[in-house]
């Protein structure tokens, strides 16, 4: 590219008050073509995107809303009217972090083969729950290419255009089953080690955690049900797992108590083993045992999801959407 690169954002939310206030403060000190979209807020979000000098994109809420189908929305308005070359997807309850875009830019400008850069995640309020830190600890990605990102990424608009974007249909893992079509297209996904977003989960309840958790566990059968198939084996592993840890093993467990004896009971001594297991992994991670019990207990709640997607699918009836806030 012999040009500077002209870089738009999208941002998706509804009834974020003042995190997207944030939102949009922080993009436009460093992006000047932005597209606010709204999926029916009533807290004056609208209004506010507007004085903060964004295009509002107000999403027809009579059609199945998803955040897949909110992002397309904002990437045909962007392209619409500005001629840009990258678009930075990011949340309504997200902060864009100083230098991020030219470091990410100048990334992708450097690289060709690059479809997206994404950076650093971090959770704005770590020290309010045990829910927001494991989602703090699930942003920390490996660095380098890798097969996925999250919603906040740097896109190059071409190879988004290849694979016409993302598939409206999907309540949630939107971003990764994307990544399968762009690879599958030889685009490549970088994760760099640079700061990129600040977060605000607002996570502080069990409920809120089983929810999200529920919908990952969707997430994980819908995509294996779509790029399950080698060679990709899209979350077949985390579908299967979810399976075994939250439904065959107590059944077994159970039944073997029933027909055999009830000493098989103590087989349920597997989960507090697979707790201890996965804390001493981490070393001396001093949120390593808490991390590990979430994962475990999450195994419950990915289970459930996994079942709706299949009994939903069978019944020819669509999920709609999964919020945990």
């Amino acid at each position: 590219m012999d040009r500077e690169p002209v870089i738009g954002a999208v941002i998706i939310g509804r009834n974020e008050g003042d995190r997207l206030g944030l939102c949009l403060a922080s993009v436009s000190a460093q992006i000047p073509h932005i597209v606010y979209v709204d999926s029916g807020s009533d807290d004056g979000s609208v209004e506010r995107a507007r004085m903060a000098g964004a295009e509002v994109v107000e999403l027809d809420m009579t059609q199945p809303f998803t955040a897949a189908r909110a992002r397309n929305a904002g990437f045909e308005a962007l392209t619409a009217n500005h001629n840009v070359d990258f678009v930075q997807f990011i949340d309504g309850d997200c902060e864009l972090q100083e230098g991020w875009i030219a470091h990410a830019s100048a990334f992708l400008v450097q690289h060709s083969d690059a479809a997206v850069a994404f950076g650093r995640r971090r959770e704005r309020f770590p020290e309010k729950s045990i829910y927001n830190r494991l989602c703090d600890w699930e942003w920390d990605t490996p660095i380098g290419m890798v097969d996925a990102c999250g919603g906040d990424t740097l896109m190059r608009v071409s190879a988004f255009k290849d694979v016409d974007g993302f598939d409206p249909t999907l309540i949630a893992g939107e971003e990764p089953e994307l990544c399968v079509r762009l690879r599958a297209w030889r685009w490549q996904i970088w994760r760099l080690d640079h700061e990129m977003t600040l977060h605000d989960a607002d996570m502080t309840r069990f409920s809120q955690f089983w929810k999200r958790t529920h919908r990952a566990g969707h997430a994980f059968a819908e995509g294996a049900a779509l790029h399950g198939l080698p060679p990709e084996r899209h979350w077949v592993r985390e579908t299967r797992k979810a399976v075994i840890w939250g439904l065959v093993l107590p059944l077994v467990i159970l039944l073997s108590a029933w027909i055999f004896t009830p000493k098989a009971l103590y087989l349920f001594l597997a989960y507090p083993a697979q707790i201890i297991r996965l804390a001493l992994r981490e070393g001396r991670d001093s949120t390593a045992w808490e991390r590990a019990a979430l994962l475990v207990v999450g195994k419950f709640a990915e289970m459930t999801g996994v079942l709706e997607y299949w009994i939903r699918r069978l019944l020819g009836r669509p999920r709609g959407l999964v919020e945990y806030k």
